[in-house]
C-alpha cells in the first residue's frame, strides 16, 4: 500500500477514534456489562417496525424529497406546536440523517472563517470538530461540577462582535443537567437584537425527570427567531441505528441549512421516514410516557447503588447518570474506566474526554437505557468497588 507523504496535514489533528468506539470495543473484548455507549438495550415500538416493512414492500425505496417526507415534517411541526412556536413544515423543518449530521450541517452553513462559537463543556464531542471544519474558533465555557449549571455572567464576558453562534445542549449529555426557563431568559438578554445564532441540541427533549418541563428554545419567541433546534427520532423511539433526526428553524436560517444539506446527504432513508411519520400519527402514548419510563430506570439504578461508595446527583434528564468515584480511588478517569471494564467487568465513559482540556473530577458516565436486569446486575458489580 502506498505511504502518504509526510507533508500531509490533518484538518482535525486533535481528533482520533472516539471514546465511545474505544469503550464499546473494550466491553465486547472483555465481556463486560456495557453502560458506556448511549444506545437502548430494547427495541423500537413493534408497530414502527411494521410500518417500515410495509413501506419497503410497497416500493418506497428510492430517493425521498431533499427536505424529508412532508408527512413527517408535518408531524414534527405539530409536535413543536406544543412549545408554542409554529414552524412551516414546507420551509422551516428538514429531516436529517441523525442529529450529528444536522449539527455539522448547521455549523458549516452558518459559521464562517474567524467566527467564534461558544461551547459549554463538558460537551458532546461533535460540536468542536464541526466548528473547526467551518474555519471558526470554539470558545469554551466550563460547567462546574457537581451541578453543571450555566454561569451566564461568564457567557456575557466572552460575547463580542465575532460571536456567531452559541451551541446549547439540554437535556445535557453527559451530565444530565436540564436548563430551565430562567436560563432561557438569560439567553434572551444576550442574543436579542444581535446577529448571534443559537444552535440548540435538544435530542433528549422527551426524557426529562421529576416533573420538570423541557426548556426548548421554541418556548421563547425571541430565541425561536434566532435558533436552529435539533431533535432525534433515534433517542425518542429507541432507534439509534436508524440515524434519523430533524432540525427546525426560521425560513432564512433553514434556507442556508438546506444549501449545505443537499450536497452533504441530499436526503434521508425513505421507508424509515414513512414508518416514523405513520407511528407519530397514531402514537398511543409513547412520547407522553417516555420520561416516566426512563425515570423508573434511573431510580432503579440509583436505588440499587445504595450502600456503594459512589457520590451522585440524580440526572435531571437524558438516560445517563454520573457517578463520582473519588471515595474509591484517586486516579485518571480514563484509566479507571478501562481498568473497571476489564475487572470487575463494567464499561462506562470518562467525563474528562468531554472537555477541551481534560479536567479530572473523578466522574464516570453510565447509560441506564438498559433492561432492569442489566441495571441491577451492573449496580451489584459497582457495589463491590
Amino acid at each position: 500500500m502506498p505511504i502518504y507523504p509526510s507533508t500531509l496535514s490533518s484538518k482535525l489533528p486533535r481528533v482520533g477514534t472516539t471514546i465511545f468506539t474505544v469503550m464499546s470495543a473494550l466491553a465486547r473484548e472483555q465481556g463486560a456489562i456495557n453502560l458506556s455507549q448511549g444506545f437502548p438495550e430494547f427495541d423500537a415500538p413493534e408497530q414502527m417496525l411494521k410500518h417500515a416493512k410495509k413501506a419497503m414492500n410497497a416500493g418506497m425505496n428510492q430517493y425521498a424529497p431533499m427536505a424529508g417526507l412532508l408527512s413527517l415534517r408535518e408531524q414534527v411541526s405539530a409536535q413543536l406546536e406544543g412549545y408554542g412556536t409554529s414552524y412551516n413544515p414546507e420551509s422551516e423543518i428538514t429531516i436529517a440523517a441523525g442529529a450529528t449530521q444536522a449539527i455539522f450541517t448547521a455549523v458549516n452553513a452558518l459559521v464562517k472563517e474567524d467566527d467564534e462559537v461558544i461551547i459549554f463543556t463538558p460537551a458532546y464531542d461533535c460540536y468542536a470538530p464541526a466548528v473547526e471544519m467551518a474555519g471558526g474558533s470554539a470558545i469554551y465555557i466550563q460547567l462546574k461540577c457537581p451541578d453543571y449549571r450555566i454561569d451566564w455572567d461568564e457567557v456575557r464576558k466572552v460575547v463580542n462582535r465575532k460571536t456567531r453562534m452559541i451551541i446549547l445542549n439540554t437535556p445535557h449529555n453527559p451530565t444530565g443537567m436540564c436548563m430551565d426557563k430562567n436560563d432561557l431568559k438569560e439567553l434572551e438578554k444576550i442574543v436579542e437584537d444581535s446577529d448571534i445564532i443559537v444552535l440548540s441540541d435538544e435530542v433528549y427533549e422527551h426524557i426529562v425527570f421529576d416533573g420538570k418541563q423541557h426548556a426548548s428554545c421554541a418556548l421563547s419567541p425571541i430565541l425561536a427567531a434566532q435558533s436552529l433546534i435539533v431533535g432525534s427520532f433515534g433517542k425518542t423511539y429507541h432507534l439509534t441505528g436508524w440515524k434519523i433526526g430533524y432540525i427546525a428553524a426560521p425560513e432564512a436560517l433553514m434556507t442556508e441549512f438546506r444549501k449545505v444539506h443537499q450536497y452533504n446527504v441530499f436526503c434521508v432513508n425513505h421507508p424509515l421516514q414513512y414508518a416514523i411519520a405513520e407511528f407519530m400519527k397514531e402514537d398511543g402514548g409513547h412520547v407522553a410516557e417516555l420520561s416516566s419510563f426512563y425515570q423508573k430506570k434511573r431510580d432503579l439504578f440509583i436505588d440499587a447503588l445504595d450502600g456503594s461508595r459512589f457520590e451522585l446527583i440524580p440526572a435531571e434528564g437524558t438516560y445517563f447518570q454520573l457517578l463520582n468515584y473519588s471515595q474509591i480511588v484517586d486516579a485518571d478517569d480514563t484509566e479507571v474506566a478501562k481498568q473497571w471494564t476489564a475487572n470487575p467487568g463494567i464499561a462506562s465513559i470518562p467525563v474528562s474526554v468531554f472537555y477541551h482540556n481534560p479536567i479530572q473530577e473523578h466522574v464516570l458516565r453510565f447509560c441506564f437505557a438498559k433492561s432492569d436486569e442489566t441495571l441491577v446486575k451492573a449496580a451489584e458489580v459497582l457495589k463491590t468497588l
